[in-house]
């Protein structure tokens, strides 16, 4: 099946390892230019000698920590410098600490929002006026299964990334008109560095595997064939919607 990706550009945030790296690779073999991003200089290189093996299009590494302003507003500018507009913007962020609500001080609330609702507002500022000229883009949202299902001991990621949910949903709704799409994928559990980094702060998140429907943990490469399908050609008449790629983990029917 020919996806309609050759020669798209797609800006892939937090994409030097993990969901964000399986995404960006799946896009670069489907013949996509990309640009990539990630706090550690030396694991972005390494990432983009990759996926310049692998992919067919260019790779562009910009190093940066999206959840500062001033970062994100470099790390944008840079693109557009490179590319006149992109097409596709997957929103993506490392995940927000462990911890019950007593357990966390509210320094990390102020944290997690600049760290996942911040950073997706300001990308879709930097990148949506190019989509509207256009008049065609693919927004989309890299959640957690945690908006529909909260996970136990995440009460940052549960709240947070809920308000991501709901920028996604109404997005939709304002940008259907410019042939533009938006929607949001939810990963459950994936054997990616977070999830190693969860199990080593609370083993019991080891024993999720056993409520899985698969009865295993998803690979990266799992959920970026989904993302890749939606930020396809073949995607035009999907928006608004979340997507669980999780196992079957989610219990809920809506």
């Amino acid at each position: 099946m020919d996806l309609g990706l050759r020669n798209k550009v797609a800006f892939v945030a937090a994409s030097s390892q993990g969901l964000g790296k399986g995404v960006a690779l799946e896009l670069a073999k489907e013949g996509a230019h990309v640009i990539i991003n990630g706090r550690n200089p030396e694991t972005l290189e390494a990432t983009k000698n990759e996926i310049d093996k692998a992919g067919a299009g260019t790779v562009l590494a910009l190093a940066g920590d999206m959840s500062v302003e001033a970062e994100r507003s470099r790390i944008i500018a840079e693109t557009l410098q490179e590319h006149e507009a992109i097409d596709i913007l997957v929103i993506n962020t490392g995940g927000p600490p462990a911890g019950k609500f007593e357990d966390l001080a509210t320094s990390q609330w102020d944290e997690t929002y600049r760290l996942l609702l911040a950073s997706a507002v300001a990308l879709v500022y930097g990148f949506l006026p190019g989509m509207k000229t256009r008049e065609w883009g693919r927004i989309i949202a890299i959640t957690s299964q945690a908006v529909k299902q909260p996970v136990p001991n995440l009460i940052l990621s549960n709240s947070v990334r809920a308000s991501v949910l709901g920028l996604m949903k109404t997005l939709a709704s304002e940008l259907g008109g410019y042939n533009i799409t938006v929607n949001n994928v939810m990963p459950g559990f994936t054997e990616t560095p977070r999830l190693e980094r969860l199990i080593a702060s609370n083993p019991s998140f080891k024993e999720a595997v056993h409520e899985v429907p698969l009865q295993r943990f998803g690979q990266p490469e799992e959920f970026a064939a989904a993302v890749t399908f939606l930020a396809s050609a073949r995607a035009s008449f999907i928006t608004g919607a979340s997507l669980p790629v999780d196992g079957g983990w989610t219990k809920n029917i809506l």
